[in-house]
């Protein structure tokens, strides 16, 4: 949503035209995010004529101020939803930076690669504004990504398997 749609088109627009197509998904309840991608892929078609991207919506794992108990049950939902998604899309890459949606859909990915019906790459890039702590995202895709990127050393220190690759967005 808002501020990870931002850092996620940034990160983006640093790709070559190899990465295509794209397939964006996002939470059923985020508002803003399908505009700023539209927006996005509007300026990259002008820049490559080949650009193809599909817009996704999975039910959000986990709303801000949300129990855990509650929050068990909508992600377990929203894995169930994901999963035939992800086997439709058979994704190469995840290229993920934090919001809840990212869990549900590279456990989805997990699976897949467990079930030998594909493997994808999982890059998890934690938001920018993550100084000192990782997010929750963060704290459990630390040991299923296949890279994980922070943006700043103090978190290196903390996750040794981490990348630090300074600010990126």
């Amino acid at each position: 949503t808002g501020g990870h749609t931002t850092e996620i088109l940034r990160l983006l627009s640093c790709l070559p035209e190899s990465y295509s197509p794209r397939h964006y998904i996002f939470a059923d309840s985020d508002k803003m995010s399908e505009a700023k991608i539209r927006s996005f892929e509007q300026k990259r078609s002008e820049r490559f004529s080949n650009s193809q991207f599909t817009l996704d919506r999975v039910p959000r794992s986990r709303e801000v101020g949300q129990s855990w108990t509650s929050s068990v049950v909508t992600t377990l939902y929203s894995i169930l939803y994901s999963l035939p998604l992800t086997y439709k899309l058979k994704p190469d890459l995840i290229l993920c930076n934090g919001p809840g949606t990212c869990v549900p859909v590279c456990i989805s990915a997990l699976l897949l690669g467990l079930l030998r019906i594909k493997r994808a790459i999982i890059v998890y890039v934690e938001s920018i504004c993550r100084v000192e702590t990782l997010s929750l995202s963060g704290k459990i895709l630390y040991y299923f990504s296949d890279y994980f990127i922070v943006q700043w050393p103090d978190l290196k220190e903390k996750y040794p398997k981490s990348v630090y690759l300074g600010r990126i967005v």
